[in-house]
């Protein structure tokens, strides 16, 4: 099924039989605050429940960087509780880029739930509609969702040392952190060296809108990624990088690109690995 799905779409699913309505996603999330769940609270879409990147996406900040991949069970926990069914289509959505939404989208898909896509132009598209939106808090039907790890290709550090090398290793943080030139969060500037600049901002337009298939194809092929490249992608944290892939996938890539996971939050941990400076790979 296609990774997006538009206002237009969901709205006539919503409105349509109760038990073919998918379940909806707000995982508003923002590095520096406020909570997301504030903005939920203030308005979301109908039936939609909040599901929190740092709880609920992700299992707690240590070696395994600061949005590691959160544990079976308890994944498979909080999927439940949100109301997520085997079989089910599960619609995700953020209010900035979609690049939250993008990590849910993912981590479903890792889970082995093909039946996800994200809301093309998120909560802002909905609301510019005019569409319906609610401050009620539906406590859904628990879900029956089995969590199968392994849906999709995942990098550990050495990995992305060698896709770096020998494939296409995209780095989706802004140009500036990229480059070293400022690291807000991360323990060491710079990137992994030999991974390419992406800006998961490229991705959409200004109105918060996915790009089209072809011009995101456009997009990777000057980034060097050909149909049969191996590819892979990370971030900070694993969250924006999940864009790439999804985007990729938009962009009709045939094979999903591989997530480093930790992400430069997991490899600047470590001062044995070498970090490079710079607007080139290195």
């Amino acid at each position: 099924m296609s990774p997006l799905i538009t206002t237009a779409e969901l709205a006539a699913l919503l409105d349509g039989p109760l038990d073919s309505r998918p379940t909806v996603l707000d995982v508003r999330w923002r590095l520096a605050g406020p909570p997301g769940v504030e903005s939920f609270r203030a308005g979301h879409i109908p039936s939609a429940v909040f599901a929190d990147l740092d709880t609920a996406l992700a299992a707690p900040p240590g070696e395994g960087g600061r949005h590691p991949l959160p544990e079976p069970a308890a994944l498979q926990e909080a999927l439940r509780l949100a109301g997520v069914d085997e079989g089910r289509l599960v619609v995700a959505y953020d209010d900035a880029d979609s690049s939250v939404a993008a990590r849910a989208w993912w981590l479903l898909r890792w889970a082995g739930h093909a039946e996800v896509a994200v809301l093309d132009g998120g909560f802002a598209a909905w609301e510019a509609e005019g569409r319906p939106v609610t401050t009620e808090e539906e406590v859904p039907l628990p879900g029956d969702i089995v969590v199968r790890p392994g849906g999709m290709p995942v990098l550990n550090a050495d990995e992305a040392a060698e896709l770096a090398r020998d494939g296409v290793l995209l780095d989706a943080r802004a140009p500036e952190r990229y480059a070293g030139e400022t690291e807000p969060v991360d323990p060491r500037a710079g990137h992994i060296p030999g991974a390419r600049n992406a800006p998961f901002s490229a991705h959409s337009d200004t109105d918060g809108h996915w790009r089209e298939p072809e011009e995101l194809a456009r997009h990777f092929a000057d980034l060097g990624v050909g149909p049969i490249t191996p590819v892979g992608a990370y971030c900070g944290s694993g969250v924006t990088a999940s864009s790439v892939v999804l985007a990729l996938e938009v962009a009709g890539h045939p094979a999903p690109a591989s997530l480093y996971t930790g992400s430069w939050s997991h490899w600047s941990r470590d001062p044995e690995r070498p970090a490079a400076t710079g607007h080139e790979p290195g």
